[in-house]
C-alpha cells in the first residue's frame, strides 16, 4: 500500500478509489454484504465487485459500509477534506471547507460532519481503558458556548460568569498518553463515577482539581490527589500535583471552537469534541505525520452510516436531524 496520502488522491479519481481501497481492504476485497474475503472479483464495471460466494453474488464498491455510501461527491474530493480537516490543528470551517473543495455550504457541511463521525471514536473501550499502575490521569471539566456579553440581549441567560447557557464536557487525558472526551448532562459525581469506572484502569492515580465531585468520584482508585485553584495553585508535589495536561487540551479545544467554528450546536457537540480528541491521539508529538492522521481517519469511517434527514426546506443544516 502507499504509505502516504499525497497530492494526487486529492485529484485523481482512479488513484483516490485504489487508494481507499488499499486502506480498507489490505488483505483484499471484503464483501460488505457476507463478510466473505477473497472471493470477489472485479466486474467490466470500474471500481465495482462481484462477491463470488454462490448465496451472496451481490456487487459492492469500496463505498459500501461507510459513511461514503451513497455520496455522489468524488473519492478524491472526500480524500482532500479529510486530509484538510484532520491537518487544521484547531479545526477547519464548513464555510473554509466549501470556499476550497468549490461545493456549496451545505455540501461541506455534511462532509465535514461524516468524517468528524469517522474521528469519533464510539467504542474507546475496546483499546482498552487509560491508566494503570504507576499511570496519572487527569481529569476536569469545561464549559463549551459563546460569553454572555457576546450574545443579543433577549437570548443572555443570565449578566454574570459560569456556566449558565454552556454545555459541559468531562475529558480525562493520560499523562504522554491519550485523551478522552464527554458531553455530559451535567457535572456530578453521580454522572462522573460511570464514566471513570468504565474508561480508566481501576489501579491508575486520578489528578484533579478541588471539586467536591470527585472525591467519591474518584473512591476506587489507587489515589486521588488535587491541586487548589481557588488559591492559585496549581502545581505542588515537586511537580507531580496538577492538571497543566488537561488544561492545554481545553486551550487547544475552546480556541477551536471559538476561533474556527464560532458556535456548535449541543446535537453535535459529541463529534466536535471527538474531532479534536481525535488529533490529539494523532499527534505530532506522537510522531503521527498529516498524511497518517487522514489515513487514520479513513479507516474510522468503516461500518458507520450518517443520514441526512432534515427536511429540504430547513435553511440551516445545524438544525437538520441527523440520526446515527
Amino acid at each position: 500500500m502507499s504509505a502516504d496520502l499525497d497530492a494526487r488522491h486529492f485529484h485523481d479519481e482512479d488513484a483516490a478509489r485504489q487508494f481507499l481501497e488499499e486502506v480498507r481492504w489490505p488483505e483484499g476485497p471484503i464483501c460488505p454484504h457476507c463478510g466473505t474475503v477473497g472471493s470477489a472479483y472485479k466486474t467490466k464495471k470500474v471500481g465495482v465487485y462481484r462477491c463470488g460466494e454462490r448465496e451472496c453474488r451481490k456487487d459492492f464498491t469500496v463505498r459500501v459500509g461507510t459513511l461514503f455510501e451513497r455520496s455522489h461527491i468524488p473519492l478524491h474530493t472526500w480524500l482532500f477534506a479529510t486530509h484538510l480537516l484532520t491537518s487544521s490543528k484547531k479545526g477547519m470551517s464548513s464555510h473554509q471547507m466549501h470556499r476550497m473543495l468549490g461545493v456549496t455550504y451545505k455540501t461541506a457541511w455534511f462532509m465535514t460532519m461524516r468524517i468528524r463521525e469517522g474521528m469519533r471514536d464510539i467504542h474507546p473501550t475496546e483499546s482498552g481503558p487509560l491508566g494503570g499502575a504507576n499511570r496519572v490521569v487527569e481529569v476536569d471539566e469545561t464549559y463549551v458556548g459563546g460569553k454572555e456579553a457576546n450574545k443579543h440581549a433577549n437570548k443572555r441567560q443570565n449578566r454574570g460568569r459560569g456556566p449558565v447557557g454552556k454545555e459541559p464536557v468531562v475529558t480525562l487525558v493520560e499523562r504522554e498518553g491519550k485523551v478522552r472526551s464527554f458531553h455530559v448532562a451535567n457535572v456530578t459525581s453521580r454522572t462522573l463515577k460511570p464514566i471513570l469506572k468504565e474508561q480508566i484502569d481501576a489501579a491508575t492515580h486520578i489528578m484533579t482539581d478541588e471539586s467536591a465531585v470527585y472525591p467519591s468520584a474518584t473512591r476506587d482508585f489507587a489515589g486521588h490527589s488535587t491541586v487548589n485553584h481557588s488559591i492559585d495553585e496549581y502545581v505542588r508535589d515537586g511537580g507531580f500535583s496538577h492538571t497543566n495536561t488537561v488544561e492545554n487540551y481545553f486551550s487547544i479545544l475552546k480556541r477551536g471552537i471559538v476561533g474556527t467554528y464560532h458556535h456548535v450546536s449541543p446535537a453535535h457537540l459529541k463529534r466536535y469534541v471527538g474531532e479534536f480528541d481525535f488529533r490529539y491521539n494523532h499527534r505530532t508529538g506522537l510522531g503521527v505525520s498529516d498524511a497518517q492522521r487522514a489515513v487514520a481517519a479513513l479507516k474510522g469511517i468503516e461500518g458507520k452510516r450518517l443520514t441526512y434527514g432534515g427536511s429540504r426546506h430547513q435553511a440551516d443544516p445545524a438544525e437538520a436531524d441527523i440520526p446515527f
